[in-house]
């Protein structure tokens, strides 16, 4: 016997061969429709940045929500601050917002934090340099991380 399953908006039509069920099932809706913007806006800060990014994805209206928000990308982007001062400070002044601040700094306070904590003190050559723990840094920033390395 071949069991198919059918759905409809509001119910489940299931048939097995003879007989036929008809099962009520609440119509299912996206969070961000039935919530106000504002509580859309606190669940989507518990996100991560990549989260956040795979989030904004999903659908126009979570899209819309995550996109329109400076909030959101304002969070992240102090985090990546505390690394990337000087970059962050020039993109506000230069009136960009948070999220083209966040997008143009985090590669840079990625691969600086991982410089800063030595995880690349051993390299002996060009060759050992791992894909993607480079990019543009600022001369100020070689030299943060050049006395960090001459302390270690």
């Amino acid at each position: 016997m071949q069991n198919v399953c059918k759905r409809s908006n509001s119910a489940i039509f299931s048939s097995d061969g003879g007989s036929t069920m008809i099962l009520e099932v609440p119509l299912q809706q996206n969070f961000t429709e039935t919530l106000p913007t504002e509580m859309s806006v606190r669940i989507f800060s518990e996100l991560d940045v990549r989260s956040l990014c795979r989030a904004s994805l999903t659908c126009k209206h979570w899209n819309d929500i995550i996109e329109g928000s400076d909030q959101l990308w304002r969070s992240h982007c102090l985090t990546v601050l505390a690394i990337c001062r000087r970059e962050v400070d020039g993109d506000r002044l230069d009136g960009c917002s948070w999220k083209v601040t966040l997008v143009r700094n985090y590669r840079k306070g990625c691969v600086k934090r991982r410089w800063l904590k030595g995880r690349y003190s051993n390299i002996r050559s060009a060759d050992d340099i791992p894909p993607n723990s480079m990019c543009p840094l600022d001369v100020e920033t070689w030299g943060e991380i050049l006395e960090a390395e001459l302390d270690r």
